[in-house]
Order: structure tokens, then sequence, then C-alpha cells
């Protein structure tokens, strides 16, 4: 895709996942890639990749719940390149368990990353990009914060939060010359599975259930199909999943049978709580 030519694109969440295929994706389509991640030696691995194929890409260390360590990403960048086209707020965090087995602490970690990682780089991008009159902002919810999923409510209220973020803002940024959108991917083979927080539930037995349920998508697709919707400008962008569109849609058109099966799974998993 020449849209991303030569624009300088920061990707949060770089060293896996989505993020890793979003840098990869945008490397071939010969953007200038600033890959940070928490974990700044998989980022580096993902840069080099990118260069070992003929792109462009740095690896930079972020821990994107830090006002200052996100708005460092965003200077620094700025003071390389001059400009910032593109910045892919990433990074984010899951968990799985019951609200009533939860503690104050899973909640924070979860709104921390998810929402406060997502503002965090909006505010730091936004006032670079008006001040550009150019830009686009790229926040990473999920299905998750369209509808409801139980099992996992801290991560669907940061989601949803998200989902909230960037359709206002892309209200109020339209005039300035700059584009925000979220994208909500589904299910998406990014190893969140195993790296998700479980709590009051067996691990093991929790993951098979939702391997049984819900069909992954390949990541590089996943990203493939958000920056689809980028070059298109799209508001909200869906991977493009024929199951996940069939959940969309059900849960606008009849919400109630949405929600019976919802609850269904709830009773699948709860089969696996650990008793306190």
């Amino acid at each position: 895709m020449d849209h991303f030519e030569d624009k300088v694109a920061i990707v949060t969440g770089a060293a896996s996942g989505i993020g890793k295929a979003l840098c990869e994706e945008l490397g071939q389509n010969r953007a200038l890639v600033v890959a940070a991640d928490l974990n700044v030696e998989g980022a580096r691995r993902v840069a080099s990749c990118i260069t070992e194929n003929g792109g462009r890409a740095i690896a930079m260390h972020v821990d994107v719940t830090k006002a200052a360590d996100v708005q460092r990403l965003v200077d620094e960048t700025i003071s390389q390149h001059n400009r910032l086209e593109l910045m892919f707020n990433n990074a984010g965090a899951t968990i799985c368990g019951e609200v009533r087995d939860l503690e104050l602490t899973h909640w924070k970690r979860m709104i921390d990353v998810n929402l406060w990682g997502v503002i965090h780089g909006t505010q730091a991008a936004y006032r670079v990009m008006v001040k550009q009159g150019d830009g686009h902002i790229v926040n990473t919810a999920s299905l998750d914060g369209l509808m409801p999923m139980p099992m996992a409510t801290p991560y669907t209220a940061a989601k949803h939060a998200v989902v909230g973020l960037s359709t206002t803002l892309r209200l109020e940024a339209a005039a300035l010359g700059v584009r925000v959108s979220v994208a909500c991917p589904g299910a998406v083979q990014t190893g969140v599975l195993d790296t998700a927080m479980y709590v009051g539930i067996k691990r093991e037995e929790a993951i098979e259930e939702m391997l049984s349920a819900f069909k992954m998508m390949e990541a590089t697709d996943c990203a493939r199909a958000i920056l689809r919707g980028v070059a298109r400008n799209k508001a909200i962008i869906l991977d493009g999943a024929v199951h996940n569109l069939f959940f969309w849609w059900l849960y606008r058109i009849c919400p109630s049978l949405y929600n019976r099966l919802m609850q269904m799974g709830v009773s699948e998993i709860r089969k696996h709580r650990i008793e306190p």
C-alpha cells in the first residue's frame, strides 16, 4: 500500500502479536517503523528483521503505563525524524476471571495498560499531529470494546473506553487535519492466552474452553485488515473475519440471543473455577 510509504510510524506493543505484525507489514509497505515495547529486546528483534528484509526500523523501550515514557518516545521520534504521521497505540494486557474473585490490583493493571496506555500515546501524539496539521492515531481496542465479554470484565471495560475515546476524538480532530481510528479485532493468534492473567480459575482448562469457543485469526491477516482500514480512514476497523462479524451483527440485531450465548459460555468456564 503506497499510503504508508516514507511515513514515520510508532507502534507500541511491538515485540509480539498484532504489534509485531503491524511493524512487519508497515516495513514491507516502506514506512519508517519505530517498534516500541516494554520488552525492548523483543522490539529489537522485530526491527532487525524489518531492516534485514530491506525496510527501515528502529527499536525503543517504552512502558505505556508511564506518561513520561510515552512522551519521551514521541519526543525522540520527532527529534530524529522531524515528524510523526502514524501512532499505533497497540500495547495491551488481558485477564480471565470472575469479578467476585478479582482484587483492585487486577482492575488497576487492566486500566493502566489498556486505557491509560492509549491515553498517554494519544495525548503525546495528538499535540504533535495538530501542530503538523496531519497525522493518524490508531488505537487498538477489541471486539470486546463493542460488545460485552463476561469473564474479562476489566479488560472489556477498558476496551469500551478506548472505543469511546477514539470515536469522540475523531470528531474533534477532523477539522484539525488529524485522523483517528479504533481497531476492534476478535480472537487473534498472538499468544495472548498464554500471557493473560487467570484469577480464580484453572488456567489450562480456561484456555482450552476459549480455544474451543473462538476461532483464532492469524496476526498477519489481522494487521493487514487494520492497515486497510487505516488507509481508508475508517472510524472503526474490524478484522474482517466472518465469525467476528457474525457476533458483532448478532449483538446489534438480537442482543438477547447474544447474551444467552455468552451466559452459556460463562457456565462452561465456571466449571473450572477455583473455590476460595
